[in-house]
């Protein structure tokens, strides 16, 4: 007989126990459960305690116990559903603003009861503690609320490459309840701020797959028939796709895009697999085309050039 891989069962067995619900939040709420049943009997051996203050203590620790529960439940939905084949991996902050708000409830709760009060009348009694400290602090709230928004509705995920307002261009690398941090291509670490980013135009290159159509433009002049065009540039396009990153089962789309005086430009249009090798691949297609056009001699478009000289005198050229 053969002895069991326990090598290929490792990783199995520790995905298993990171996906099963801890037994220490069920252990709390059951524990509190019967403290808040028994709390009487309780009193009877530990007379020394009031009554009404076993009471309180037994339900504020079945309010907190509840919600521990709760958030750990949640989290653990998520990270199951995270899991499952074709879905992306859930934003943390969702998991986070879940427990933050479960919490917040209980200490509402345990408030209102300690001070003997309903939580609605501790929060009418606090408002204007609350308006205060939020006009104090909006800056802050307007990148928290924005955090918020981003966790909910996930526009981009952790390692998804994506760029805002086609100026900052990275690898997502954290989302935080006020800033979201990217690294840039150039390994420039940036901290971006989530209400700027709420007001940005996003481009998600990772969303929602990991390949995704690049392309650049050339411009060949009119000696170049449109037929010969595309044959050099299928050309170019096909000595490229032996680049690393480059999706070789899809195939290069050209298309003739602008008709101008300095001759006609086409689009190339490229499979990438991945936007790290972005930059790799574009630098790859411009150097396979210009290798084909210097191997069949053919030259790019030329601009018209205007030079003034003095006031009447004009010499156009090319």
């Amino acid at each position: 007989m053969k002895a069991p891989n326990t090598k290929k069962r490792q990783p199995e067995l520790e995905a298993g126990m990171r996906t099963a619900p801890l037994p220490w939040p069920v252990i709390a709420v059951v524990a509190s459960a019967l403290f808040y049943m028994f709390h009487t009997r309780i009193h009877e051996h530990i007379p020394a305690i009031e009554l009404d203050s076993l009471h309180t203590i037994a339900a504020i620790t079945l309010f907190y116990a509840s919600g521990w529960l709760l958030a750990r439940s949640f989290r653990a939905v998520l990270i199951r559903q995270g899991r499952t084949k074709g879905r992306r991996k859930p934003p943390k902050l969702l998991s986070e603003l879940v427990s933050v708000t479960l919490f917040t409830i209980a200490t509402m709760l345990a408030i209102g009861l300690l001070i003997g009060k309903s939580s609605g009348g501790v929060l009418a009694s606090s408002g204007l503690v609350i308006a205060i400290l939020g006009f104090a602090i909006r800056n802050v709230l307007a990148d928290v609320l924005a955090g918020i928004a981003l966790g909910l509705e996930a526009p981009f995920r952790i390692g998804d490459w994506v760029e805002f307002d086609t100026k900052t261009t990275g690898r997502v690398t954290e989302i935080g309840w006020r800033t979201t941090r990217i690294l840039t291509a150039d390994d420039t670490y940036m901290i971006l701020p989530n209400s700027q980013i709420s007001r940005q135009m996003l481009t998600n290159y990772s969303a929602p797959r990991k390949q995704y159509q690049a392309g650049i433009e050339i411009t060949l002049g009119h000696a170049v028939s449109a037929e010969q065009a595309r044959l050099l540039l299928q050309e170019a396009a096909t000595l490229a796709q032996q680049t690393p990153g480059m999706v070789e089962t899809q195939k290069p789309i050209i298309r003739a895009t602008h008709f101008g005086p300095e001759g006609i430009t086409y689009s190339v249009k490229y499979w990438v697999s991945n936007f790290a090798y972005d930059a790799e691949c574009r630098d790859a297609m411009l150097a396979a085309v210009d290798a084909v056009l210097r191997k069949h001699d053919v030259s790019p478009g030329r601009e018209r050039v205007k030079l003034v000289l003095g006031q009447d005198k004009v010499v156009r050229g090319e």
